[in-house]
């Protein structure tokens, strides 16, 4: 199992492909199982696709402490160092979109292109201490996993029933330190008023019934150099639920960039 050794931890990492380089990073309490058997394989012809799993995610180490979204970004930082990338493309999928606008506010240097996948809003969550309290209760419970593959099957509109399964039991691995502080974190997180310096060529994607789809659009539009992608019939899985549609719409902002009403303009002016 292939890891890098980053910023006290260790943390996973693997890669597929060649050309210019992609990081790929998951949500809350995912893998990048999703990316390295859907996405990358779609792209690997054309692209360095590297996968990595957060510090108490999956098949990363579990250290005590830095469990925020600063230290995430960090962390991604570490990885690209560690793989000699001066620049790179950041695709972040929930709490990894929220990783992706730290690193595109505070870090923007770095980044070649910006990819936010139903991200967390650029405000941070809705911090009902009740929602987190029934998590914290289903997670204890002895039946959690069939519960949780229950609910997941309602809202997952698309995604296998394996996929969905493997989804559960990688969400119920996570660490607690990574499973209580990184909620904590989304919670307090807000470059809602940075967002001006966000310029990195940025696509926004959002399904169109995941709950978090209004602040999507409603982040997309403060941006200064983003476009929008919208996918209909899809929930928060985006990624697992309509892999072919996703790869092909990143290859397609890879090559074209944030194509928008005032790029077309500019366009216009130019010919």
């Amino acid at each position: 199992m292939p890891t890098l050794d980053i910023n006290d931890t260790t943390l996973f990492y693997d890669e597929l492909g060649s050309g210019e380089p992609i990081i790929l990073h998951h949500g809350y309490t995912g893998s990048h199982d999703v990316w390295l058997d859907e996405i990358a394989p779609r792209l690997a012809d054309r692209y360095r696709c590297i996968v990595m799993d957060a510090r108490g995610a999956a098949d990363s180490a579990r250290p005590d402490a830095g469990y925020n979204i600063p230290q995430y970004a960090l962390d991604v930082l570490g990885v690209a160092d560690a793989l000699g990338l001066d620049t790179f493309t950041y695709v972040g999928h929930s709490m990894g979109g929220g990783i992706g606008y730290q690193l595109g506010v505070h870090h923007g240097h770095r980044l070649d292109r910006l990819v936010l996948v139903a991200p967390i809003p650029a405000g941070g969550i809705q911090g009902d201490p009740a929602m987190h309290a029934e998590a914290v209760k289903l997670r204890a419970d002895p039946n959690a996993r069939s519960k949780m593959i229950a609910q997941r099957k309602l809202t997952n509109l698309r995604s296998s029933d394996a996929a969905i399964e493997r989804g559960v039991d990688r969400a119920l691995s996570v660490s607690e330190g990574h499973f209580n502080d990184s909620w904590q974190s989304m919670v307090d997180f807000d470059v809602s008023a940075e967002l001006d310096k966000l310029t990195t060529p940025t696509l926004m994607v959002a399904g169109a019934a995941d709950g978090l789809c209004t602040p999507n659009v409603n982040d997309w539009q403060k941006l200064p150099n983003a476009t929008l992608h919208v996918f209909s019939r899809v929930g928060h899985g985006v990624p697992g639920d309509v892999p072919d549609e996703f790869a092909a719409m990143l290859a397609d902002f890879m090559e074209h960039g944030a194509i928008n009403a005032k790029t077309l303009q500019e366009r216009m002016k130019q010919g």
